[in-house]
This record gives C-alpha cells, sequence and structure tokens, in this order.
C-alpha cells in the first residue's frame, strides 16, 4: 500500500514536470504592417515562443520568408539559401535565446513589400541538423509600406523669443529605423543641444533635438532650421521664423532727460545766486535818489559865490519874501546836478527856508 502510494506520487510530480515543460505554445507577435523609407532601413519588432521550453539561442533557428512561398528566405543562416536580391541586406537583432526575432532590413528597395513571416526551428546539438518541431507563423506576418519621401520633422517652439532669454526649441522626427537613428542638425552653433530617443510602439520610433540658446536683437527675423538625416542619405528640412522681443533700452530717454534737468536746475541755481548778490551789491550803499533826499536839511555847501554883503545871519534877518528871493538864488547855483547838468531847487531847503 506504502509503495502504491510512492508510485502515484511520482506519477503525479512527473506528470506536472511535463505539464509545465510542454506548457508554450508557438505563437508569435509581429506588426502587421510598418512603413519603410525606400533607400533607408527597417526594424520589425517580432516576439515569438515554443513548446521547447527555455532553450539558448544555439539551439534554436530563425528564418524569415515569404508568405507566399516557404523557401523563399529573405534571411537565414546560412548565406547561399538567402534570395539574391536579400543577400547581405537582412540579419536579426533580437536573440533567439529570449524569444527575440526582430529583423533588420537595410537597404530597403520598392519591392520589398512583403509580406514576411518568420519561422522558427529547434535544433539538435551534435550536428545541428534541425528536429521535427519547428514552425512557420504564416497567420502572423508583415507587410511593408514603401514610402519614397523621407518624413518632415516637427518643430515645436514658443511662439515669439526674448532678446537676452533662453530660448528652446524641439525637432522630432518619427522613424522605424532604431538601428541607425536619423540624425538631427541645426543651421545654429550651439553646444547646447540634447539628444532622446524614444519607442512609441509598434515598430514606430522618435527621435528628438532639443536646442537652447540665448537670441540676440540681429536674431529677429532670422530662419531657424532642422535637418533629419536618414539612414542611406536623404534628408529632410523643417524650417521656421524666428522673431525676436526686443528688450526697450531707455537710455536714449533717460540720459537726455537727465541732462535736460540737470541744466535746468544749474541755471536755476544760477539765477537765483545772481539775485542774491545783486541784493547784497544794491544794500551796499543809498541809491542817487536816496542821496538826493538825505542831504542835510538847512545846510548850504558853499556861500562862496554869494555877494559880500550877504550872509546868512542876513538871511535869517531879513522878511520872507526877501530871504527867499536872495538865500534861493544863490542856492540855485550851488545845487547843481554833476549828472544831469541841470539846476534844480532842493524842496528841502526851501521847505526850511519857509518856515523862519
Amino acid at each position: 500500500m506504502a509503495k502504491q502510494k510512492i508510485m502515484m506520487g511520482f506519477c503525479l510530480l512527473f506528470a506536472a514536470i511535463c505539464n509545465s515543460a510542454s506548457s508554450d505554445e508557438w505563437k508569435a507577435t509581429v506588426v502587421k504592417s510598418i512603413d519603410a523609407l525606400v533607400g533607408s532601413c527597417v526594424v520589425v519588432p517580432c516576439l515569438f515562443s515554443h513548446t521547447g521550453g527555455n532553450l539558448p539561442t544555439s539551439r534554436l533557428r530563425g528564418i524569415w520568408h515569404e508568405k507566399n512561398d516557404k523557401k523563399i528566405n529573405i534571411y537565414q543562416e546560412d548565406y547561399t539559401l538567402i534570395k539574391d536580391s536579400f543577400k547581405g541586406r537582412t540579419r536579426l537583432v533580437g536573440e533567439l535565446g529570449q524569444n527575440n526575432c526582430t529583423l533588420e532590413i537595410t537597404g530597403v528597395k520598392d519591392h520589398d513589400n512583403g509580406p514576411f513571416c518568420f519561422r522558427v526551428e529547434l535544433v539538435q546539438t551534435e550536428n545541428n541538423d534541425p528536429t521535427k518541431d519547428m514552425f512557420s507563423f504564416v497567420e502572423d506576418c508583415v507587410e511593408l509600406n514603401m514610402i519614397t519621401e523621407p518624413p518632415k520633422p516637427t518643430l515645436i517652439q514658443p511662439k515669439t523669443a526674448t532678446q537676452g532669454e533662453p530660448y528652446t526649441v524641439t525637432c522630432s522626427v518619427i522613424h522605424t529605423c532604431p538601428t541607425h537613428v536619423p540624425k538631427l542638425t541645426w543651421n545654429l552653433d550651439s553646444t547646447k543641444v540634447i539628444v532622446h530617443h524614444k519607442d512609441i510602439k509598434h515598430g514606430n520610433w522618435e527621435t528628438q533635438s532639443i536646442l537652447t540658446f540665448i537670441p540676440e536683437e540681429k536674431d529677429d527675423n532670422s530662419e531657424i532650421t532642422c535637418t533629419a538625416e536618414f539612414n542611406g542619405g536623404q534628408t529632410s528640412p523643417e524650417t521656421f521664423t524666428l522673431h525676436v522681443k526686443r528688450v526697450e533700452n531707455y537710455n536714449h530717454i533717460i540720459i537726455p532727460s537727465v541732462v535736460g534737468i540737470g541744466t535746468t536746475v544749474a541755471f536755476v541755481l544760477a539765477c537765483i545766486f545772481m539775485t542774491k548778490k545783486y541784493k547784497i551789491r544794491s544794500g551796499a550803499g543809498p541809491s542817487r535818489s536816496d542821496q538826493r533826499q538825505e542831504r542835510p536839511k538847512g545846510d548850504i555847501v558853499d556861500f562862496g559865490h554869494s555877494p559880500n554883503n550877504v550872509n546868512s545871519k542876513s538871511c535869517d534877518n531879513q522878511k520872507f519874501t526877501d530871504a527867499i528871493n536872495i538865500c534861493d538864488t544863490n542856492k540855485l547855483h550851488l545845487s547843481q546836478d554833476p549828472d544831469e547838468g541841470d539846476d534844480y531847487i532842493n524842496t528841502a531847503d526851501l521847505n526850511i527856508y519857509g518856515n523862519i
């Protein structure tokens, strides 16, 4: 009884191991359609599984052939078994031991349409002969769409650049050959260029070039060009016109304004200084009219020309009318204005004599 239980357990374990070893199925995942630039290259992504379990690349043989005829190979390890028009143009870029059957075709011709299918064979280690375990995935094949003109790059940039501030432009292009990515170049000399490669699935890849530079006033209305160069030498440029927003320079306004204000202030200060200086000089002595009015009342400067029989006392003793006639007559000769040359009557003196 115990022996029967042991045998039963061993059988179940063996069945489980065999089941796990043969649990994989023959299956391939290949893109149905992919663009191919004539004269360039294309990479067809491919994954597969088989019933042989985990096998190294040396125990697997991968073949790509035309769908309508399995004997027409576009890729094979044996170079002599490849169709002449594909010799030297095809290779596997994936590791079969990692279940990767990705195919590269270079120098794409306009008749490389396909469809093409993948075939895998499990081989023996002794003589590398194939076993009966082989499978062609004719239900999962790829067809190439021939493109004669290279795709245009796409430019992403701000509408307006500002003078003296960093400006960033992104140039990107879609392609199907990640083993020979397009080269993106600019018509500007700048060391600040960053390049990225990104898988956007289904056999399509994107290459980006990010340019950063400092625009100047002379760059306004200039053309910025990004050129994509594909494998095989074909190029495709894309251009846009750069508009630079100038930073206003107010020196042409500020400098004349400062000069004008400074000149005005200097002129005003000069006027104030001259006015004060003039007032100081004017206050140093009495004016001519003031000198005339401030003469001592009743004083007679010189009576030397008066008649001998006339003196101040006699003038005082005479009658009012006579004194006026005699004394004022003498003063008319003595009170002469040296500037105007005219005789004048000193009204102050007349008042004095009139009060006698």
